[in-house]
């Protein structure tokens, strides 16, 4: 699979110096859809209203995905994987519904989400001149900040208090632009329909990344609103026929993040740096609950969830390490950067302007390397308990502050979803807590040495898993009643604790606070008032023909579903239910090629020639899962939930259609096919249908 990885990425095209975009890239803002370019290319004409129905109808899933509505009763789609993790909170030791699958026939029979919160994008607005003005032009890096973050919490904080709405100010451009975004929030979420996860992840690790495919990720969701299920106007309506060969796409959904537009400091960096401590963190969290849930198959179910995730992630960083250690890559980022630095150059106003941008970023990142791994490893978040513990405790110190001068996540606008976050009523399990805290205060101290100011206030003299025993045996904060009465206590019933796991949190918050200052005065401050200057200068050279970085905030991509040339061969644009029985039976059904009884057993009753999963060229990445893929007509014609292995290294750029870059979807006939003659689902069927249910 390197090898093809290499191939594809060897050949890309390069970004081209005028910066204009080519092929089906881009992650477009819904204010800056590329109109003229897809009216030109595809001779379809975007509306205005075509835009705000897609826009009302996309959903940001909470627990990282996307989704959308697909009824005009709350029906929420979106991907089993997506929403693993709710489904796995759903389960009892008694009633393994990831394993099992689940379908609701009747409302009445829906489960309802302990924590799952869904947003969608209402209205946004331009705020950018408001937040820059805001600061001095005398201004330090660090006061220049703390302005912006002022005025960026006091416009969200008007915002909410007018509309009810949740706003966020939204950073594009590497701090460019700013967008006030109002979304309409829904915590109210209840589980309709989930497949067993076998056959949504056939093939497990072994196909993640691949193509061809067989998977049925899909899980379905409904909103509700005051008891009842909500009233979604804005829905998209569910295409019979699917995806065609050749046929243009969209996909709406939310990206989560990528570096395009990064300096060559910065991606050196993720090379040298970041991405292989990166990778340490992930691996150490992945074979902390590899080891525990081979303790037993109830260790195994509820480890699962997190277990894949970080799967998923360590598979995803590899290729795109992979594509910068190579040579190539890295070549195009340095002739995209020198092309805008010639332009800054040869225009005396730029390079006044602009042409220091460049090496203040350079300034600030090298003296990154020696602190960034006391950034990844100071922390306790790998610990859902101690997480909390942590953010309680911070939360104590934040809230005697004015707003303004609060951390971001702490501004009043946002302090309803940091507490109903706090206060889920998903299980916890002790065991798996401790062997969590345990394996991650020993990683921390392999990491950065017996003597680390975080471990030495971490670990107390003791052990780090007998220090994780006592503070999870000890704790009340499984209780969500406990996390509340702290949190209503105040700072006073914070420190007042004598709970273990809060007595944790309140010694290495020193050290927290400490580190976070250090990035956000050295690091942070920097690069977002150098990176507004090189965004200046990228504006003033060619126009808003670009697109910003993925936030995971809501995005429009394009393509259209085909196949492509691997090697020798040629790969098709679709797979087929015969592909899946093929692919079992050639692996003896053994794991994880094993088919779920009731699609072993129910083979008889499909039509083995409908479409299952197929391809299409959209610039897609994570967070983008669950984005449904839709026609000209904003019809579901499937489902986004992988890319292949030649797409990865496109977190850095851009890897053309032309050398195999491919998303992944679930076909919409292949869905209604599943459900219907193996789930006997006629009821939701008929919802996406439109015929009621």
């Amino acid at each position: 699979m390197r090898r093809l990885l290499f191939a594809a990425v060897i050949l890309a095209v390069a970004v081209s110096a005028s910066l204009v975009v080519c092929a089906d890239e881009g992650m477009w803002t819904f204010d800056n859809v590329p109109r003229a370019l897809i009216s030109q290319k595809y001779g379809f004409d975007i509306t205005d209203q075509w835009l705000e129905h897609v826009r009302l109808a996309s959903a940001r899933v909470g627990d990282g995905g996307s989704g959308s509505f697909v009824s005009p009763d709350g029906l929420l789609f979106t991907n089993q994987h997506v929403g693993r993790g709710q489904v796995t909170k759903l389960s009892t030791p008694q009633r393994d519904l990831v394993k099992e699958g689940f379908y609701a026939p009747t409302r009445q029979d829906e489960l309802k989400c302990p924590d799952l919160e869904v947003n969608i994008l209402v209205s946004y607005e331009d705020v950018t001149r408001r937040v820059l003005g805001a600061v001095n032009a005398s201004a330090t890096d660090t006061d220049a900040a703390a302005a912006r973050r002022a005025e960026m919490a006091g416009i969200e904080k008007e915002c909410s208090a007018s509309t009810g709405l949740k706003c966020e100010v939204i950073t594009l451009y590497s701090g460019g632009e700013y967008w006030l975004y109002r979304n309409k929030k829904y915590t109210d979420l209840r589980l309709v329909f989930a497949p067993e996860e076998q056959i949504a992840y056939f093939g497990g690790d072994y196909d993640n990344f691949t193509y061809p495919r067989w998977n049925f990720d899909i899980t379905f969701f409904r909103a509700y609103e005051n008891g009842q299920p909500a009233k979604t106007a804005h829905y998209l309506k569910w295409s019979k026929a699917g995806a065609g060969e050749g046929e243009l796409i969209f996909t709406p959904g939310y990206p989560g993040s990528t570096a395009r537009l990064l300096t060559v400091a910065q991606i050196r960096y993720q090379r040298d740096a970041g991405n292989p401590i990166q990778m340490q963190v992930l691996t150490s969290r992945r074979d902390a609950l590899v080891r525990y849930a081979a303790l037993g198959p109830e260790q195994a179910r509820r480890a699962s969830a997190g277990r894949l995730g970080l799967e998923n992630s360590i598979k995803r960083l590899v290729g795109q390490q992979d594509g910068l250690m190579n040579p190539r890559i890295f070549k195009k980022k340095e002739d995209e950067e020198a092309a805008l630095r010639a332009k800054v150059a040869a225009n005396p106003e730029w390079l006044k302007a602009y042409a220091p941008a460049w090496d203040q970023i350079a300034g600030a990142y090298a003296g990154l390397p020696a602190v960034a791994k006391r950034l990844a490893f100071s922390n306790l978040t790998p610990s859902r308990l101690a997480g909390m513990a942590s953010t309680i405790v911070r939360y104590g110190d934040q809230m005697q502050r004015p707003g303004a001068q609060r951390y971001p996540e702490f501004n009043d606008a946002r302090l309803e979803g940091l507490r109903f976050s706090l206060f889920s009523t998903a299980p916890v399990y002790a065991d798996m807590e401790e062997a969590q805290l345990a394996a991650w205060l020993e990683e921390g101290r392999r990491a950065l040495g017996a003597d680390d100011p975080f471990i030495k206030a971490a670990l107390n003299d003791q052990a780090p898993a007998a220090l994780a025993r006592q503070v999870i045996s000890g704790t009340t904060l499984a209780d969500p009643a406990a996390r509340k009465a702290l949190v209503e206590g105040g700072a006073a019933a914070i420190q007042a604790s004598s709970d273990p796991l809060i007595a944790l949190a309140r010694r290495v918050e020193p050290v927290i606070r400490e580190l976070r200052a250090w990035q956000e005065e050295k690091i942070q401050s920097v690069e977002v008032r150098a990176g507004q200057k090189i965004a200046e200068a990228r504006f003033a050279a060619y126009g808003k023909s670009a697109y910003p970085d993925a936030n995971f905030n809501l995005r429009l991509e394009y393509g259209t579903v085909l196949g492509y040339e691997e090697d020798t061969t040629l790969v098709p644009y679709k797979t087929t239910f015969f592909g899946l029985f093929e692919r079992a039976a050639a692996f003896g059904e053994k794991p994880p090629f094993q088919l779920p009884a009731r699609w072993r057993d129910g083979r008889s009753k499909l039509d083995l020639a409908t479409p299952y999963n197929f391809v299409y060229t959209a610039d897609t990445i994570g967070g983008n899962s669950g984005s449904p893929v839709i026609n000209r007509d904003a019809e579901i014609c499937g489902i986004n939930f992988d890319s292949n292995i030649q797409k990865l290294p496109n977190r850095y750029m851009y890897i053309d259609e032309a050398e195999g870059s491919r998303a992944v979807g679930v076909h919409s006939a292949g869905i209604i096919e599943g459900l219907r003659k193996l789930y006997g689902a006629d009821a939701l069927v008929a919802e996406l249908l439109g015929s009621g249910r």
